[in-house]
């Protein structure tokens, strides 16, 4: 890799995205980026300056509080990034969009994750106290291929949806072309095409991240009854969390080692479900949102 690769391998570290409808978000350390393809095929950009709360207080940039804030920002970010991609992926009128409120979207967040709580958490501990697993370390395992298989079924549902079809391919563009960015090679269709749809620093692997941990958690937890071990998997979902952020940096860190590839793969895997292969004018609106986030983020 040449010296100007390396360099543009190294910055885009702070780059990360999200599909959304008919459409890619790309943020940077300090801007977001939407495009989206609207009915006239033509490409809607939203772009907006991001102010994360560690910039104000710098103590939550310490390892594993970064990763509590980082999980929230990107959340924020990413509902505001949906609500402008169905607006503009329906042809209204971007002059005439409405914004959600501060508010709306906490409480959106908070639904969420509560949701996610109850259904990739408590769920799983309820399926598996059903069987005789005892406790310990073998119950832990025992939940943890429960709480795996609830994922595996749920993105199977979701990825036959029609709607999310298109999403998991504007999944796989983003990637696309972020991989091309981090090759270093110009950014054009032809290019991002020879890229994989795949990439390690995926949400899709930290969930897979987050499943292991927690067994490892779990199994360090004390002993107690039904409703103490239950309250662990709730009152502990902000340590796995911060502990799973902290080991996909590491991995994207160290991603060209021999060793890690083998540790990511399953998270890799994992992506066949979550990804689809995108056409060239996914590709394309992908490719403008890495341009316009870089083009923001030297000019800040």
């Amino acid at each position: 890799m040449n010296v100007a690769a390396k360099d543009t391998k190294e910055q885009s570290l702070a780059f990360g995205g999200q599909a959304v409808m008919e459409g890619v978000m790309m943020r940077s350390k300090n801007h977001m980026v939407v495009c989206v393809r609207q009915p006239n095929n033509e490409i809607a950009t939203k772009t907006e300056e991001l102010h994360s709360l560690s910039d104000k207080y710098r103590f939550l940039k310490l390892p594993f509080i970064r990763g509590i804030v980082a999980l929230f920002e990107t959340l924020y970010s990413g509902i505001k990034g949906i609500y402008f991609s169905a607006n503009a992926a329906f042809g209204e009128d971007e002059n005439e969009e409405e914004v959600l409120s501060a508010v709306e979207i906490i409480v959106v967040i908070v639904a969420a994750i509560g949701l996610s709580v109850l259904l990739f958490s408590v769920a799983p501990f309820f399926v598996t106290s059903l069987f005789n697993f005892g406790g310990g370390v073998l119950f832990n395992i025992a939940e943890g291929a429960v709480r795996l298989s609830f994922l595996l079924v749920y993105l199977a549902i979701v990825s036959m949806v029609g709607d999310f079809k298109r999403i998991f391919q504007y999944h796989g563009a983003e990637h696309t072309a972020i991989n091309a960015y981090e090759a270093g090679v110009e950014l054009n269709v032809e290019n991002a095409r020879k890229y994989s749809r795949f990439h390690s620093r995926c949400g899709t692997s930290f969930l897979l991240i987050v499943t292991l941990i927690s067994i490892l958690f779990f199994s360090l937890m004390p002993s107690g009854d039904f409703l103490v071990r239950l309250s662990y998997r709730i009152v502990l979902v902000p340590v796995i969390s911060s502990v799973s952020y902290e080991v996909l940096k590491l991995s994207d860190k160290y991603r060209d080692s021999a060793i890690m590839k083998v540790l990511v793969a399953p998270g890799l895997a994992l992506q066949h479900l979550t990804t689809r292969q995108p056409s060239d004018d996914m590709i394309e609106v992908a490719i403008k949102a890495v341009k316009e986030v870089e083009t923001l983020q030297k000019g800040k």
